[in-house]
């Protein structure tokens, strides 16, 4: 495989750290907490301010990546990512370090150019394909690692430190070795000679994705602070707002000569189901892990949850990301053998499975732990395809615009469920034998929409051409 083989290798370097990066500060939130003297809900500030940007970044840095050279923008994402984890370290007060963590969010473009990276390398040899759905995979394996090394070194470092300062110090250190591998180690690929950004449509896009993110986060206050009535309003007309400004954006793009986001591009039968499936992969990825670690700390005494620690959880969301490892090494060998096509559905519907497996078996802690175990292997075998897939569909110099798609309506997926299912789960709260617990119901919703998710992903994936996905037959 040649250079080929040397760039994953590295690749899956940087990705142990984006997964470092992912790990690393949730078990120390408590203690940033205490160190910027703030309230446990304002942590929910920092998932929203990052996600946030990183909706509005992954376009367009996907974009800027076609036109100028994956690497370039590679090594800018990981310089800007870089420079916000030395941020941390220093940060003093909740706004600085809430800035500094929303810019932070810069590496979550990282996979999406090293998709294109690899595809544009494997291109010139015909198998730019095949050889992208199995290094995406590996890709996977080693961002997930990333993040269970990150978890439990975390705790352990500031134990041994006793300072919060020093412990942050750690992923910061490790992003700054990745700038320097991006920049030694990393070939640059061939741009595509585009040279003109459509500013409007990215001014367009940002106050869609704002004024949409906006609503959700207004959503999900509501939902923990038990707000009135009257605030939906407000909820309501940002949302209406925010979609009525991606609209705008829509037709703005299909008049443009060089589009931000090729609609067109978005709209072919290979490309938009594998967009659909990312925002719906992204409800259960993203969205219901708040919920699945509430219900795994409830007091059984209420007739349902599992009433295990801190540390117990630990142990359930490290088994979910040691499934997520294997689905995306299941998904790197059968896709060698088994068409792409059909391992997305296969994945699409394992996360259904798991998830609807929790609406009658969820009383018993290796009942809870099987039903991650599948779902989670369907996620990971989808969050390496993913990106791969919408390579394969795209036409020559768009591979990073439309790789970089997967991530941003996997993020808004997450952003909206994530806000739904927080009131979905307040409605309850308080409700039950006087806890401030959601009650089972609300955690029975949350699952049966996120097994909907899945099957719906699976159905929408038999409308993709059953040829789709395949390396190009050799030119001449």
């Amino acid at each position: 495989m040649g250079i080929t083989a040397v760039l994953i290798g590295w690749f899956i370097v940087v990705e142990l750290v984006s997964g470092i990066l992912q790990g690393f500060y949730v078990p120390l939130f408590s203690d940033i907490v205490i160190q910027l003297g703030i309230r446990d809900a304002d942590v929910n500030w920092f998932e929203a301010g990052q996600l946030l940007l990183s909706a509005l970044v992954v376009p367009v840095l996907a974009k800027l990546g076609d036109m100028f050279g994956h690497k370039r923008i590679l090594l800018v994402a990981a310089i800007l990512t870089a420079l916000a984890s030395w941020g941390l370290v220093f940060a003093g007060s909740f706004w600085t370090f809430l800035l500094f963590w929303s810019l932070q969010g810069f590496y979550v473009v990282w996979l999406p150019l090293e998709v294109a990276l690899i595809f544009e390398r494997g291109r010139q040899q015909n198998r730019g394909v095949s050889l992208t759905r199995r290094a995406a995979g590996l890709l996977v394996v080693g961002l997930e690692a990333g993040a269970i090394i990150g978890a439990l070194a975390a705790g352990r470092i500031y134990a041994a430190t006793g300072d919060l300062a020093l412990t942050l110090m750690v992923p910061a250190i490790a992003v700054s070795l990745v700038v320097v591998v991006i920049w030694l180690a990393v070939p640059e690929s061939t741009p595509s000679g585009e040279r003109r950004l459509d500013t409007v449509g990215v001014v367009l896009l940002a106050w869609g994705l704002l004024l949409v993110t906006g609503a959700l986060a207004w959503m999900r206050l509501i939902g923990e602070l038990a707000l009135g009535a009257g605030t939906w309003v407000g909820v309501a007309v940002l949302l209406v707002l925010g979609v009525g400004v991606l609209v705008w954006f829509v037709r703005h793009e299909l008049g443009h000569r060089h589009p931000v986001v090729d609609m067109r591009v978005l709209a072919r039968p290979d490309m938009w189901p594998v967009q659909a499936t990312a925002f719906l992969i992204g409800i259960s990825l993203l969205g219901a892990q708040g919920p699945l670690s509430t219900y795994a700390g409830t007091d059984s005494s209420l007739g349902y949850g599992l009433g295990l620690d801190a540390t117990e959880r630990s142990y359930v969301i490290g088994l979910y990301l040691v499934s997520l490892i294997v689905g995306a090494v299941l998904f790197a060998i059968t896709s060698r053998r088994v068409s792409p096509r059909l391992a997305l559905i296969a994945a699409a519907v394992l996360v259904g499975v798991g998830y609807a497996l929790f609406l009658p078996f969820h009383q018993e802690v290796w009942q809870v732990l099987l039903n991650l175990s599948i779902a989670g292997i369907g996620c990971g075998a989808l969050v390496g395809a993913m990106p791969a897939a919408a390579a394969a569909a795209a036409p020559v110099g768009k591979t990073g615009e439309a790789s970089g798609m997967t991530n941003t309506t996997k993020t808004i997926g997450g952003a909206f469920s994530s806000a739904v299912f927080g009131v979905v789960l307040a409605a309850g709260a308080g409700t039950v034998a006087g806890q401030t617990a959601s009650s089972l119901g609300g955690y029975l919703t949350v699952w049966a929409i996120c097994a909907a998710g899945g099957f719906l992903a699976a159905l929408l994936l038999l409308l993709v051409p059953k040829v789709a996905f395949a390396d190009a037959p050799p030119a001449g």
